[in-house]
């Protein structure tokens, strides 16, 4: 065994997270910005060079905006052009695409990017973390539970055997995730399952000119198809294939420009990859077993036709890291809180179920093989929208979550379960994004005056993170002790309130609201009820 074999086995860490694809970097990042202690492992030593995620959304920016890399990534991102349906005779059948400034998260709603340096942007940001090590090369080949955690087996190249102890386990490793296989999950089918390929190119001018302005579903039963802008000149096609039709020689150059040829040529384009997929729809049926969770690809996988394959991963590590922190942290939700974690399956599980729900019916919508049947969906759908095809947002498609840590008889109708707004507002050297001024602690955001708060409120809000107060008639900003005062600039976070009837809102560090309010004493109400929540959960 080689020195650093050596140093590796026997270690000790709170977690080991399993796999540095986007999934595991970001959990690994989270995790190590909080000072909690993780090993990172994967068995390749690079970053895959070429794409495949290709979608993200403000949501996900957010999460890097947290982690201090939302400008380092940036400029790997565009905002993402309207995705338009067109049906079986080519007449407009439905339009994606986003809502208009200012942006209720503070960043573009939907955005695509370039995988490999986004992914290079997010481990050099984790291997500098001085509270994470990384070690690559490293092949999962078993767990060992016990009442204190778990003994992780791994594997070099060179095939030497080392193990390490942990806290919690995370298996980031993907759809054929071994870190699954090793404690017995299994995926539930929600039956999606077709052949599809997958072609990336970067187009030339000339190419560029023969190509659609816009993002494109063709939703025709002869052979659907999707054309999705990426930045700068990548383009990339995803085409269904037909019964007969060999995936290996679809996946090959002459194969892939077979089914080009409808839009560009050789002469037009270089290939960057092509690859067949089976485009699945499953879900995990467990996400918890004792000390080891799965997340990402290892936990569920749907078709692309939203692009939300990486953000669901990202979605599961931000919902559990925080959660793993408390859990770890000598706190209100301190180191007996242990069943705050099963939150995480509770409402990850679900939300991944209802996003692939609707994920499914956009693709049933594309996928309709059957002309006749084609022709009727299509007039059904003009129908439906009186004749002329408006543009819905295509954030509105993502349900928020239900069950889990949320306000009891709350529901998305009164803001709880829903993504609570990250306005522009006034810092002490000018406009900031609020998370900017709040960090992602638990926070009380409200629009009432801090005199006319209960006396018993500030106190408790120090035991639950800080206390924000955005008045709307002052341009002013102020900071205490667990409060802040800042006046948002551009009315999101008033609309906000405004649309879920409410004053003020208790949000969670991965930014979901808790729950609502619609008065101060109810406010208060509502922040007690989670202290007690809180403190059941770390005194059972």
């Amino acid at each position: 065994m080689n020195a650093q074999a050596q140093q590796l086995d026997g270690g000790s860490f709170d977690v080991v997270v399993v796999g540095f694809g986007p999934s595991g970097a970001v959990a690994a990042a989270l995790l190590g910005q909080a000072g909690v202690r993780t090993l990172v492992v994967d068995r390749t030593s690079e970053v895959y060079p070429k794409p495949r995620a290709i979608a993200l959304d403000h949501e996900i920016m957010r999460v890097f905006q947290n982690l201090g890399l939302d400008k380092a990534i940036a400029p790997y991102c565009e905002p993402f052009t309207p995705s338009e349906y067109y049906g079986a005779d080519g007449r407009l059948i439905k339009r994606l695409a986003t809502v208009e400034p200012p942006y209720p998260l503070g960043h573009t709603p939907s955005m695509v990017f370039t995988q490999p340096p986004v992914e290079q942007v997010l481990r050099r940001h984790v291997q500098s973390l001085p509270f994470v090590r990384v070690e690559l090369g490293q092949r999962f080949t078993g767990v060992e539970q016990d009442e204190d955690g778990a003994t992780v087996h791994l594997e070099d190249a060179e095939g030497r055997r080392s193990a390490v102890r942990a806290r919690w386990v995370i298996g980031c490793d993907g759809a054929s995730s071994a870190v699954r296989e090793a404690v017995g999950i299994t995926l539930e089918d929600l039956e999606f399952d077709e052949p599809w390929l997958v072609v990336d190119v970067q187009v030339n001018e000339r190419g560029l000119a023969k190509l659609p302005a816009t993002s494109v579903q063709y939703c025709e039963p002869e052979r659907p198809c999707t054309y999705v802008i990426g930045p700068g000149m990548h383009r990339r096609w995803e085409i269904s294939l037909l019964p007969g039709e060999d995936p290996a020689f679809m996946a090959t150059e002459e194969g892939a420009w077979s089914v080009l040829k409808r839009w560009i040529g050789p002469e037009d384009a270089n290939l960057w990859r092509q690859a067949s997929y089976r485009f699945h729809a499953l879900v995990a049926r467990e996400w918890r077993v004792g000390k080891v969770f799965i997340a990402g690809d290892a936990a569920h996988q749907q078709p692309p036709f939203l692009g939300q394959g990486m953000c669901q991963g990202v979605r599961d590590v931000a919902n559990l890291a925080w959660k793993l922190r408390a859990v770890l942290e000598d706190s209100v939700t301190g180191a007996a809180a242990e069943s705050l974690l099963d939150s995480y399956a509770e409402e990850r599980r679900e939300h991944v179920r209802r996003l692939t729900t609707r994920i499914k019916e956009i693709g049933a919508v594309i996928c309709e093989r059957d002309t006749d049947a084609a022709l009727r969906r299509d007039a059904a759908l003009i129908e439906a929208a009186g004749g002329q095809i408006r543009t819905v947002p295509r954030q509105d498609i993502i349900p928020p979550l239900a069950g889990g840590l949320l306000a009891p008889g709350q529901a998305a109708s009164s803001g709880a379960g829903t993504l609570f707004p990250q306005p522009r507002v006034s810092g002490p050297t000018g406009p900031v994004l609020l998370d900017e001024l709040t960090g992602n602690g638990w926070r009380i955001v409200t629009s009432v005056r801090f005199d006319l708060l209960p006396a018993g409120l500030p106190p408790l809000a120090e035991r639950l993170g800080m206390l924000v107060c955005i008045p709307a008639d002052t341009c002013t900003f102020s900071s205490g002790p667990h409060r802040m005062q800042a006046n948002e600039l551009e009315g999101v976070l008033q609309a906000w309130f405004a649309r879920h009837g409410c004053c003020a809102a208790l949000v969670r560090p991965d930014h979901y609201v808790y729950g609502t309010a619609t008065s101060s004493a109810e406010l208060y109400d509502l922040a007690v009820s989670l202290a007690c929540r809180l403190e059941q959960t770390a005194h059972p």
